[in-house]
């Protein structure tokens, strides 16, 4: 098992990527702390993993607030004792041109996406400082490298996510901790019926224009699930500051 003995802390785990990334974390050997909104979900997926012979817990928190994530972390590290691998995964998106976007709208997306990704990882940096090891992985976009229509405010606060990165990564790379992102592409996850919605899409035009990429076909959550995990693990020993794209090709098209 790649994460034996591990603890990690992931956001926005109660759905999606969040909860895959945190299933297969568990099947590989570690400790796993949720967060998320959504208790009755989040319970729901800490149980699923408590089932199937894992260890889990699930920690409500709203990763705009900085007392949360303080609170996430130490809930984390009385229930595991360490924290080696932080995900930073929570994340919002309204497709809007810079037009239709609102104030409210703009400054939802850049806190969550963009702040609370700072914001957990200034909770959990000092622990991992201590000891000297860590993994931390932001959960951005292929959006966040090469831009994409209707999503100003999504694309801008991606763009943050991956130059966090890098400047990250050059910061604490002597201090034994590695940073990286993951670039999903268009992913099954509840995200992408809201947004088919929100653009006035039926749902097969909508996936038809997803799949308009190399390899035909959106993506699934746990496939990025796996690139995480590459990420988090020590297969990846020798990679930080690097944002890696997985989108079936699009970016490449």
């Amino acid at each position: 098992m790649r994460l034996e003995n591990k603890a990690a802390l992931i956001t926005g785990g109660t759905s999606g990527i969040g909860e895959a990334t945190a299933v297969l974390f568990a099947k590989e050997g570690a400790k796993v702390a949720i967060t998320g909104r959504n208790e009755k979900r989040g319970e729901a997926v800490a149980e699923r993993i408590l089932s199937d012979g894992g260890e889990a817990i699930f920690i409500r928190a709203d990763v705009r607030k900085a007392e949360e994530c303080r609170h996430a972390v130490e809930e984390t590290l009385r229930a595991f004792h360490r924290l080696d691998i932080l995900f930073n995964n929570a994340g919002v998106f309204f497709p809007r041109t810079i037009v239709d976007c609102t104030e409210e709208e703009w400054d939802l997306q850049m806190d969550v996406n963009l702040k609370g990704t700072f914001l957990m990882s200034k909770a959990a940096l000092p622990s991992m400082i201590e000891q000297r090891c860590g993994v931390i992985i932001h959960n951005g976009s292929g959006w966040g490298i090469a831009g994409g229509d209707a999503a100003v405010a999504y694309c801008a606060s991606k763009g943050g996510v991956v130059l966090l990165t890098k400047a990250m990564a050059i910061d604490h790379g002597r201090q034994g901790i590695r940073v990286n992102c993951i670039c999903p592409g268009d992913v099954d996850t509840p995200m992408l019926p809201e947004d088919a919605r929100i653009r006035g899409l039926k749902w097969e035009d909508y996936l038809e224009g997803c799949a308009d990429r190399p390899m035909g076909r959106i993506g699934t959550a746990d496939e990025i699930a796996k690139a995480v995990l590459f990420l988090a693990s020590d297969d990846s020993s020798f990679m930080t500051g690097a944002a890696l794209v997985v989108d079936g090709g699009g970016l490449a098209d």
